[in-house]
């Protein structure tokens, strides 16, 4: 896992690369450092070799090191405690917010196989918290679907989404091992180009852990998510609950983007 020299030939052992030669380099250690995690180099809840280990490994300064390390766990891949090495998360899969995908999409753009299996649909009236999510008018109806959705064959997550009668009647059509409800809505030209989401940690229910193969009462990662189409018409409101260890959900921000913000705010 040796990198290319970065080193000026002149720089003392031990001594801090020049500010550009730095920022190239933690990026360079990170994404070597990723591709071994990644390829399970480290094993599952294996320990990153420490700091000074790394340093002479790659011939960079601690600093650099430690930038890289940041950047790996910002992506949700290693952890660390005071006073403890860095521990690799098993084998997580990061899905960024910057970017809208489908379950579908992601599991391709990281060379999985996408499955979906359906346990349950219903069609029912829908509650206060359903018509208020997805703007429906007293005495509404909805769709709801239960799904198992796995990578590779493994079971990943389960996925409750409550759909508008508009999409759950074009959902309610499908077949039950459909992989991909998204692309077939899109074929019918209704479109996810929004969503808000909402990330905490809940306790696996009856029916998580009989889909999920995981103990009653342990926890799991839930993203709530509400998407919209493009007139800002609600289309889904999901909740999909992650077994540990299995995503990781990556969110950039940006100083810039909320001061520009604030200023067209102001100047309104």
């Amino acid at each position: 896992m040796a990198l290319e020299s970065g080193r000026p030939e002149s720089r003392p052992a031990g001594a801090p690369e020049p500010e550009r030669a730095s920022g190239a380099l933690y990026r360079k250690v990170a994404a070597d450092l990723r591709e071994a995690i990644t390829t399970g180099a480290f094993g599952e809840a294996g320990r990153l070799p420490a700091e000074g280990a790394l340093a002479e490994q790659y011939g960079v300064s601690r600093g650099t090191v430690r930038q890289a390390l940041a950047m790996l766990r910002s992506d949700g891949l290693v952890t660390s405690r005071r006073g403890t090495r860095r521990v690799v998360l098993g084998t997580a899969r990061v899905q960024s917010f910057s970017e809208l995908l489908s379950f579908t999409h992601w599991a391709y753009s990281m060379g999985e196989e996408p499955g979906g299996i359906l346990d349950s649909l219903v069609r029912r009236p829908a509650d206060a918290a359903e018509r208020e999510q997805l703007r429906l008018e007293q005495g509404s109806e909805v769709y709801v679907t239960v799904r198992l959705r796995t990578l590779s064959g493994k079971p990943v997550m389960v996925e409750r989404t409550v759909y508008p009668p508009r999409v759950g009647e074009i959902v309610a059509e499908l077949p039950p091992d459909v992989v991909s409800h998204t692309e077939v809505l899109r074929e019918h030209g209704i479109l996810f180009t929004d969503a808000d989401h909402t990330i905490d940690i809940v306790a696996a229910n009856a029916d998580d852990a009989r889909l999920l193969g995981c103990r009653r009462g342990g926890p799991l990662l839930r993203e709530r998510r509400r998407t919209t189409d493009p007139t800002g018409m609600p289309v889904e409101w999901s909740q999909d609950r992650y077994l540990p260890g299995t995503v990781a959900f990556s969110i950039h921000n940006s100083l810039a983007t909320s001061a520009l913000s604030r200023h067209a705010r102001e100047g309104d």
